[in-house]
């Protein structure tokens, strides 16, 4: 079909990459009126061609207006201008932090890229799991059949809301080890952290409500916030963790009525919290009165360094909740997690947690437990960790050898993730995202963890996903994506350290 109106002229000669031009002409004859609402625009390939461009270039641009909601995409259709196009406002130097609207459209358009890493084929580092091979599924349908032939059908009744009471001892025994001092009475089952974290937005914040973490944080923390009508605000982040003097003043300003934070191998950075810092956010959270939520789930994914404890564990005023869940170290599809509390906040969050399932499911607290009572827990943190280290040692290897120079990363100490910032003068992550799609690779784009808008050149790499042989090809092509991009916007540095 013709496209009237589409004049599309490049100045190769130009500093302002070719993609940037694509954009500014496009947005040009749409806000004219030259490209009217509902035009259909030409296909990537066919305009690249037009253009004497790489495709890449066109699927960037044509994301970016998607984005900003000067496009629409319509599955099995193509690419219109969009009928309706609702400005985002811009930041203010007070308020970096995004919109709803401008948050949902951001969001959206950069799950929608996400979703094209799950095509077959390609070397996926954009998970947020531990590989299949780390579960132990033949313990659990053993587990499973003991438990129906010992329980029968009370195992497939409701439980109490608090959990099943085996369960939660065993959740205190474990919890006691590692410093938490809690009763019976304080241990909440969930169904995961996902939930725990949700019981807590809903028991201590309302509407309007302000919750403080850092920037970057854990994406399913946004979601819950935003779903609850929760303003999330975010502090920056050091080599340390949150930064204690911001969230200082910030509490000053804001009053948030609770505190987020992981501190073990944080999601997306990896970063584990030094003790000081740890002392320092739990004697700041006790002076103002804060609730902080803790979220542990990466724990026990220690591979080096020392054990450090929880900051329940340094918790003497009681405004310390901690969450963590048996999901990621041994079934993430056996949603079993769980709330340490305490006497200022039980009832609520057993109010919630009633009203929100009933109880979480019998059958799998009565499994997840008796495979805690076998030892199998034990046995598979220790297979896990070795395999880890050995896949960190890989990912650490291949991003030296392939990632462009001046890229950033460091060792994690544990944890699933490598986060690397690329050069900022080159392709961004979004940019190098399109590109290594084309060349069957993914990752996640650093900027879906921001409140605000940082992140553009960031890629969180799940380095626990794959063998070292598939990091090693992965690695390569995502390298290799960004080189082709950073030489055809006009020759920056596309060197690898070797």
């Amino acid at each position: 079909m013709p496209n009237p109106g589409l004049n599309i002229t490049l100045q190769r000669e130009s500093e302002e990459p070719l993609y940037r031009q694509l954009i500014a002409r496009i947005r040009e004859q749409i806000d004219s009126g030259d490209l009217p609402p509902g035009r259909r625009l030409p296909a990537s390939r066919n305009l690249a061609r037009r253009l004497g461009i790489s495709r890449i270039s066109v699927v960037n641009a044509y994301s970016e207006l998607r984005a900003a909601g000067y496009l629409s995409a319509r599955a099995g259709r193509g690419t219109f201008v969009a009928r309706e196009r609702i400005a985002a406002p811009e930041a203010s130097a007070e308020s970096p932090q995004r919109s709803p609207r401008q948050d949902r459209r951001r969001a959206a358009a950069i799950r929608d890229m996400m979703r094209l890493a799950r095509k077959p084929g390609v070397i996926d580092f954009s998970s947020g799991s531990p590989p299949s091979e780390f579960f132990p599924v033949s313990y659990l349908q053993d587990a499973l059949n003991q438990v129906i032939d010992r329980d029968g059908a009370a195992a497939l009744s409701y439980e109490a809301a608090e959990g099943y009471l085996p369960l939660r001892s065993a959740v205190r025994d474990y919890v006691r080890a590692i410093g938490i001092q809690c009763r019976l009475d304080d241990v909440l089952i969930t169904g995961g952290a996902q939930q725990a974290i949700d019981l807590v937005l809903q028991s201590l914040l309302s509407p309007g409500d302000t919750l403080v973490t850092a920037d970057p944080t854990y994406l399913g923390v946004m979601d819950i916030a935003q779903a609850r009508r929760v303003h999330i605000h975010g502090i920056p982040i050091d080599d340390d963790g949150i930064r204690i003097d911001t969230l200082e003043n910030i509490i000053g300003d804001l009053r948030p009525r609770l505190i987020y934070v992981m501190p073990s191998y944080q999601n997306p950075t990896g970063h584990l919290m030094p003790m000081h810092r740890r002392r320092q956010l739990a004697r700041l959270a006790a002076r103002h009165g804060i609730p902080v939520l803790e979220d542990e789930v990466y724990r026990e994914f220690r591979f080096e360094g020392e054990e450090l404890p929880p900051l329940k564990a340094l918790d003497d005023s009681g405004v310390v909740i901690h969450t963590n869940a048996f999901t990621k170290v041994l079934l993430p599809g056996i949603r079993i997690g769980y709330l340490i509390a305490g006497e200022a906040y039980n009832e609520r969050l057993s109010r919630v947690k009633q009203a929100a399932d009933i109880s979480t499911s019998g059958l799998h607290q009565r499994a997840i437990h008796l495979l805690l009572e076998r030892g199998v827990l034990a046995q598979q943190l220790e297979r896990n960790r070795i395999e880890l280290r050995r896949r960190r040692v890989a990912a650490l290897a291949a991003a030296q050898r392939y990632f462009p120079a001046g890229s950033k990363w460091f060792s994690p100490q544990g944890g699933l993730y490598l986060w690397v910032e690329l050069p900022e003068g080159g392709p961004s992550a979004a940019e190098t995202f399109i590109a290594a799609l084309q060349r069957d690779a993914a990752f996640a784009i650093g900027g879906l963890f921001y409140s605000g808008d940082g992140g553009g050149h960031a890629m969180r790499l799940n380095f626990g996903i794959h063998r070292p042989a598939a990091i090693e090809e992965g690695f390569g092509r995502i390298g290799a994506a960004w080189r082709a991009l950073a030489a055809e916007v006009g020759g920056l540095e596309a060197g690898v350290v070797l």
